[in-house]
């Protein structure tokens, strides 16, 4: 592929972006990061977004953290998934954080969740371990939107994990609810607290969480698109 002597604009169109996806599949993350002059972390620990940082550039997305998808223009996601050599899943994936008050009105149609999974580019990435993070391979692209029945999964999950926000019971969610999407704690120390309902309607502090996408799911989506 050519790389870049600047960083790439927005791709015009899907099929622009699928195609500098691919160009960038068999590289690994040394390469990618020297070209780009990015320096390359110990580990992921305290780097967790690093890899999806990286492939963004290449890919030109704009979105950063704002709350919208990576590509609004073209209305996609990018996801990159850490697998293991048989391209299994080696963790769930973040989707989105959840929101714990203000949700009167709020449907699964118009849900946060259901926005950022609408279309998705998901780039695989080599995980283990024992691979020095430099030299992890990027995986072959998979743009992907939900059919019928995993759009059907998702969405009784969802409703039945919003259910229980809004009826005061957050700090009873645990991994485990949830066929394929489950809710956790997701913050930097147990002293990011952020504004939930209590048991009785009250107002009071948690833990934030976010909606993560199951092991079972997204390896199961892999295995049908990649015939693994």
């Amino acid at each position: 592929m050519t790389f870049l002597s600047s960083l790439p604009l927005p791709p015009e169109n899907e099929q622009q972006l699928f195609e500098r996806a691919q160009a960038l599949a068999g590289f690994n993350l040394g390469e990618l990061a020297s070209r780009a002059q990015i320096a390359i972390p110990h580990d992921l620990k305290r780097d967790k977004g690093w890899v999806g940082m990286l492939l963004e550039l290449y890919l030109g997305a704009m979105a950063g953290s704002k709350p919208e998808q990576d590509f609004p223009a073209l209305g996609i996601e990018l996801k990159t998934i850490p697998i293991d050599a048989a391209g299994k899943p080696l963790e769930t994936t973040f989707v989105c954080v959840a929101p714990l008050t203000g949700n009167s009105g709020v449907t699964w149609a118009n849900s946060h969740v259901r926005h950022k999974l609408a279309r998705v580019l998901w780039i695989p990435v080599e995980g283990e371990r024992q691979i020095p993070l430099a030299q992890r391979r990027i995986g072959s692209p998979l743009l992907w939107q939900p059919n019928q029945q995993e759009e059907d999964m998702l969405r009784r999950d969802w409703e039945e994990l919003m259910d229980l926000i809004v009826l005061g019971h957050v700090e009873r969610i645990t991994a485990r609810h949830g066929e394929v999407l489950q809710l956790r704690p997701k913050a930097a120390n147990s002293k990011a607290l952020t504004e939930a309902i209590g048991e009785q309607g009250q107002p009071i502090l948690t833990l934030p969480r976010g909606f993560y996408l199951k092991k079972s799911f997204t390896g199961a989506l892999l295995a049908r698109h990649f015939s693994i």
